[in-house]
């Protein structure tokens, strides 16, 4: 997969700054951030915006949070969340919240977000003080002329994928595949299994020295169930056109 070039910047890409964090640009070049932990220790030095449209948070972990609520105010971006966690976004000052569970969409200008159930926990962190902060979620995302994708937040695999994949019908995935917190590639290679996408993208992983699981361990486990998406890895920085993942190879 090549990196996107300005003859075809205005293909709706994806960009993954590492760990969980990735920005949607949209064909009009509307941005759209996903757990924008920008300052990750996998993440490009200086990340910097001049406008972003939405934001989407899957929970309320730091390592998802990260920077939302910052960006979120200097750009008035709506943040997409759990009732909970939008809740907590407005304390710390947000104006323009989404407040959606599972099932539920939104559409921002051409983009429809779709929260989905996520198998994880979810608390935010004030002071000495862990917050509930909603369920987790994961997000399905499509937009006019691209392809639909699906984050799958931090999960561990649950049967209920294919029913994602049966409401659906995602083309690309975003998959946790670290361990101890999340999936490994053992249950993300099951995962890939039940979504049927073209691609999956692998993240939440080598962050940190306890996320162990690694995108060619993934590669040999889909392999062994007979799993026929291909696993495309992106380099922190990075950008693809939602075309070439979802092209057919």
């Amino acid at each position: 997969i090549a990196l996107v070039t300005s003859a075809h910047a205005m293909e709706p890409n994806l960009r993954w700054f590492g760990h969980s964090a990735f920005q949607y640009t949209t064909r009009g070049g509307k941005i759209f951030l996903i757990d924008p932990w920008i300052t990750n220790p996998k993440a490009p030095k200086g990340i910097s915006f001049t406008h972003i449209e939405g934001i989407l948070l899957t929970h309320g972990h730091f390592d998802h949070v990260g920077e939302a609520f910052d960006l979120a105010k200097k750009f008035n971006a709506p943040i997409v969340a759990s009732f909970e966690l939008t809740e907590i976004a407005k304390r710390h000052g947000v104006k323009n919240v989404i407040p959606l569970n599972p099932n539920g969409s939104a559409k921002i200008l051409t983009v429809t977000v779709t929260a989905v159930p996520a198998v994880h926990s979810s608390s935010y962190k004030e002071g000495e003080n862990d917050i509930y902060a909603g369920a987790p979620m994961g997000f399905v995302v499509s937009d006019e002329g691209a392809a639909t994708f699906y984050d799958a937040g931090d999960t561990g695999v649950f049967s209920d994928m294919a029913l994602i994949a049966e409401l659906y019908s995602p083309q690309i995935a975003l998959l946790p595949i670290g361990g101890v917190y999340t999936m490994k590639p053992a249950e993300a290679a099951i995962a890939a299994r039940s979504l049927q996408v073209r691609t999956i993208i692998p993240m939440h992983y080598g962050t940190f020295p306890a996320l162990t699981g690694t995108p060619a361990e993934l590669e040999v486990e889909m392999k062994r169930l007979g799993v026929r998406s291909r696993v495309v890895v992106l380099t922190p920085g990075q950008e693809v056109t939602l075309k070439e993942l979802a092209a057919v190879k």
